[in-house]
């Protein structure tokens, strides 16, 4: 649960919740218009059944769209559920490269300030900066 938040956090940060969001209306609207217009799908939630078999490309065959507008709904749908993956995952790497990038440059300004004042620590901290020293090779 502590992971999805980290995500969602990001996601806002970097303003990617809303692709996600447009992603979902979009969904839920080609859904709609699958339902009315494909003959062999008679409910919602059978058009959202469809709608997962594009976007996760399985094609169960179950359904198949035999109308224009459907196929149209289909392939917009699939390239708009890849661009949301491809971008979706872009944020989040880069922004953890980022922290990642982020929490180095600050144990080096930290050792590099205790290495300055390396008369005034005390043991403890001598011995601290002693291990992380091995630890670096």
């Amino acid at each position: 649960m502590k992971r999805l938040k980290i995500l969602w956090v990001i996601l806002k940060r970097t303003r990617a919740d809303r692709i996600l969001s447009s992603f979902v209306l979009f969904l839920l609207a080609a859904a709609a218009v699958i339902q009315l217009v494909e003959p062999d799908i008679n409910r919602y939630g059978e058009a959202l059944w469809y709608c997962y078999a594009v976007i996760s490309t399985a094609g169960f065959g179950d359904v198949v769209a035999v109308t224009f507008l459907g196929k149209v709904c289909s392939v917009l749908l699939t390239i708009y559920s890849l661009f949301v993956v491809a971008i979706v995952t872009g944020v989040v790497v880069n922004f953890y490269s980022q922290m990642v990038e982020m929490q180095s440059r600050e144990t080096l300004t930290m050792f590099m300030d205790k290495l300055e004042r390396l008369p005034e620590l005390s043991k403890e901290e001598l011995e601290t900066l002693s291990q992380n020293i091995k630890k670096l090779r």
